[in-house]
């Protein structure tokens, strides 16, 4: 009975503990609806609600409420899968259509660069873009990558006017007044072109294969090479250059012991190709060097993990070596610290037909601001340039030169040589005999003028007992001395 009249909505006694919470939950619903919601879900809780406001019969309350958090949920639940499986598969689809962010622009057209390269030559590129196909189609074409080089080297002429010569070595008459007279049966050098077809031949070898050129300092370094004669026949070399530093070169019996850092280089060169007979049995001091490379080079033969390649350049190095030893343990040569000398091109050395090609131990004398140097022609250089000499004589015309720094870069430096006047046995240098044989020589020419200075030597690894006082310096046999200017 008190069942039913609850039912009927009549009052109960007690607290109305269900009612209450019926309260809260529609307060909850009522919520719902105003908060935004997906509008379908929206539209079936208003039903939902709408319908609640029509008491039916059927569950009570709290079954209904449970009901609609349910169909809520299952709805909501059913809503988010569906719009998240709708973003990954719009993700999807844009990650396979849509085109890349732009890419950087090209260079298109011709893009040019002016600059002077360290070798001094000036230098200026022009590469032409275009647009191409895929790189895998422009690879298989031979006309989408090419370069086209041009260099240009004007080959100069030899200076034959005593005025172009004078340009160089100003006072070149005057230091030797019989110059000018030797002009008149004398001829241009054909060694002068065969040095710049060798210097074009380097040129055009290392533009095919892009490799680094001559410095045009080593291209324009030979102002004239001159075959002169003089009246009673004294054949004359005479070339016009700069000059460069040499430091090679050894002797055991006038310099037995030599800095570490030269005995153990790879690159100090023991030789000169001037050289004679040892005089004593102190070994040379550049032996113990070259037997510890060769004490190096053979372990590295006989080990299994050496390349055979690299094996057969140690073979062919050590041979090299020996044969080394071999000759300085027979011969001795000129050391360019200590001894005054020039170079010339192996080619013009190893001539046999033509009687102006100098040869080693010819004599010669250097001219340079104002100076006479009296040596000889002591060792052989490269074909593609002129214009060397030992460091001796490179500090005396200028005390800041070293082997990395020239004593001379301009044409300035004049070389006499006298074809055909070496000694006919070589020896240990002796200056004193080469200044009076150079001075000999010169008076066939000329001789010179008054008031140049005419260089003495002075040999620096004799011993301190037989060096000679400066007050007992000879004298030049002949002419007298006021006619020859010299500095005595």
């Amino acid at each position: 009975m008190e069942e039913k009249n609850v039912r009927r909505g009549k009052k109960a006694v007690g607290i109305p503990w269900f009612g209450i919470g019926f309260v809260v939950i529609t307060v909850g619903l009522m919520g719902l609806l105003f908060t935004p919601i997906p509008g379908k879900i929206s539209r079936h809780l208003k039903e939902i609600m709408d319908a609640g406001e029509k008491p039916q019969a059927g569950p009570d309350e709290e079954a209904i409420a449970l009901q609609v958090e349910q169909r809520l949920r299952a709805e909501y639940d059913e809503k988010m899968k569906n719009e998240l499986a709708a973003l990954r598969k719009k993700e999807e689809a844009s990650n396979e259509e849509a085109p890349p962010k732009p890419a950087p622009k090209l260079p298109m057209g011709i893009v040019t660069d002016v600059r002077k390269l360290g070798s001094g030559i000036p230098f200026r590129s022009e590469v032409l873009f275009g647009e191409g196909e895929t790189a895998l189609a422009e690879r298989l074409l031979d006309d989408s990558y090419t370069a086209s080089y041009q260099l240009k080297l004007r080959l100069p002429k030899p200076a034959t006017r005593v005025s172009e010569i004078e340009k160089g070595t100003p006072e070149l008459t005057k230091i030797l007044p019989g110059f000018a007279g030797l002009m008149p049966k004398g001829f241009i050098s054909p060694w002068y072109n065969t040095l710049y077809k060798n210097k074009s031949d380097r040129v055009r070898r290392d533009a095919n294969s892009l490799n680094a050129l001559l410095t045009k300092h080593n291209i324009y370094d030979c102002n004239t090479i001159l075959h002169l004669q003089s009246e009673k026949g004294r054949k004359v070399f005479f070339m016009q250059g700069d000059m460069d530093v040499v430091s090679d070169g050894s002797d055991g019996d006038r310099m037995a012991q030599m800095p570490e850092s030269i005995v153990n280089s790879n690159f100090y060169q023991p030789f000169t190709s001037y050289g004679w007979k040892k005089r004593t049995k102190t070994p040379n001091p550049m032996i113990a060097g070259w037997e510890k490379r060769i004490e190096i080079g053979s372990k590295e033969l006989a080990d299994p993990a050496t390349d055979p390649e690299r094996k057969k350049w140690v073979k062919n190095r050590l041979a090299m070596l020996k044969r080394g030893i071999a000759d300085l343990k027979a011969r001795s040569y000129l050391i360019a610290a200590y001894d005054p000398f020039i170079v010339i091109s192996v080619d013009l050395l190893k001539d046999r037909k033509d009687p102006f090609a100098p040869k080693v131990g010819d004599y010669a004398v250097v001219v340079h601001n104002r100076k006479i140097y009296p040596c000889i022609v002591g060792d052989g250089g490269p074909t593609f340039k002129v214009g060397e000499a030992s460091l001796r004589l490179a500090k005396e015309l200028n005390p800041k030169a070293t082997v990395y720094s020239r004593p001379v870069s301009d044409l300035s430096v004049s070389y006499i040589v006298f074809p055909g006047s070496r000694e006919k046995k070589a020896g240990p240098p002796d200056y004193e005999k080469w200044r009076q044989r150079c001075y000999e020589l010169m008076q066939e020419i000329g001789g010179f003028g008054n008031g140049y200075e005419f260089h003495r030597w002075t040999d620096l690894l004799a011993p301190p007992a037989e060096k000679k006082p400066e007050e007992k310096k000879p004298q030049l046999v002949k002419p007298a001395i006021d006619k020859t200017g010299t500095n005595e």
